[in-house]
């Protein structure tokens, strides 16, 4: 029986969300599996991944045939840098403390990089945030100048027409006033 490990779609239409699984490699990709090993979810940013490390490094110990995408999933995660140095502790290149102390060290280095790009990202982020918010800040100062001219304009017809209406009442007080007497 050949073994692969792939995946196995799920998720609705439009959002699909796979499982890692260890399978026949005559079974369909959804079909039946002997062990579920992890979960990929490509629609985050960055793809998320559940792996349970311990069974993958087994199953890839013992022959199994990764698909491609799973084969990228497994050497991001480290599955193929600690089976790359285990290869060398059976050949005795060195012993296996120094192995765990390099993959730690290359995992470590890793989680660093990350995190860096974590960083930067919401750097980023922030920038483009503060920039849109100034750009809205100068509009609203803009459309709250023309609505302070507008108001002005509309202050000063209103004071010129009552200027204009107090002129025009005593003039027709002054004619009404030689009318009634």
């Amino acid at each position: 029986m050949a073994t692969k490990i792939r995946l196995q779609r799920r998720g609705r239409k439009g959002y699909a969300f796979y499982s890692i699984v260890i399978a026949d490699s005559r079974a369909p990709r959804d079909g039946r599996f002997t062990e579920k090993i992890g979960t990929y979810n490509p629609n985050t940013n960055p793809a998320t991944v559940d792996l349970n490390f311990e069974r993958a490094y087994y199953w890839v110990m013992v022959g199994a045939q990764p698909t491609d995408t799973v084969r990228n999933i497994l050497s991001r995660e480290g599955v193929y840098m600690k089976k790359h140095l285990m290869g060398g502790v059976a050949k005795g290149a060195f012993d296996e403390a120094t192995a765990e102390a390099r993959f730690n060290a290359w995992k470590e280095n890793k989680q660093a990089g990350l995190e860096a790009l974590r960083a930067k990202e919401m750097e980023a982020k922030k920038a483009e945030e503060k920039a849109r918010l100034e750009a809205e800040k100068k509009v609203n100062e803009e459309i709250a100048k023309k609505v302070a001219e507008k108001k002005a304009a509309e202050a000063a017809a209103k004071a010129e027409a009552e200027a204009a209406a107090n002129a025009e009442a005593p003039a027709e007080e002054a004619t009404e006033a030689p009318a009634e007497a």
